[in-house]
């Protein structure tokens, strides 16, 4: 999967933030998708090119519990969101829905990748390819129940 970058250099990026409270109420995913990253970037869902991919720094999708984190973010267009960790729940739900991939990186590949770089991601290889920058990254291998969750398309149909 190719596709830009949206890049916020900051820690503990909260799903109140990735999607505030005061949306929770709305069902249509179009519309919810409007107000993705609203609480740190109001412009974001105009930034977002399908396929985009946010990158950001440690604990990403921390605080409580929203399925409609990773459910704003992937309507709205991205794919996957790279980080050097994430709060479980955000982790475990992008996964479960297949609304988006959750990619683990080192310190060192996060400072590497800059905003608009565009980005190659192999989950196969387990790497990353910074096609504006021409280097190549290594990204955390997903855990084999993991990759099978992702390879089925969600935790639903995995579980079939």
């Amino acid at each position: 999967m190719i596709g830009n970058v949206i890049k916020y250099e900051q820690d503990n990026i909260d799903t109140d933030v990735i999607i505030p409270g005061t949306y929770l109420k709305i069902h249509d995913y179009n519309e919810l998708a409007t107000h993705a990253m609203e609480g740190l970037d109001p412009e974001f869902p105009s930034k977002v090119k399908d396929g985009d991919f946010i990158v950001a720094g440690k604990n990403f999708g921390c605080g409580s519990s929203r399925e409609h984190a990773p459910i704003a973010l992937s309507t709205c267009g991205i794919k996957a969101v790279i980080a050097t960790s994430f709060a479980r729940i955000f982790y475990r739900n992008s996964v479960d829905g297949a609304f988006l991939l959750p990619i683990e990186v080192d310190d060192e590949t996060y400072k590497k990748i800059s905003n608009s770089d565009q980005l190659e991601i192999n989950i196969e290889k387990n790497e990353i390819k910074n096609i504006t920058k021409n280097e190549s990254y290594s990204m955390k291998p997903f855990s084999e129940i993991i990759a099978k969750i992702i390879a089925a398309g969600g935790l639903f149909k995995y579980k079939r």
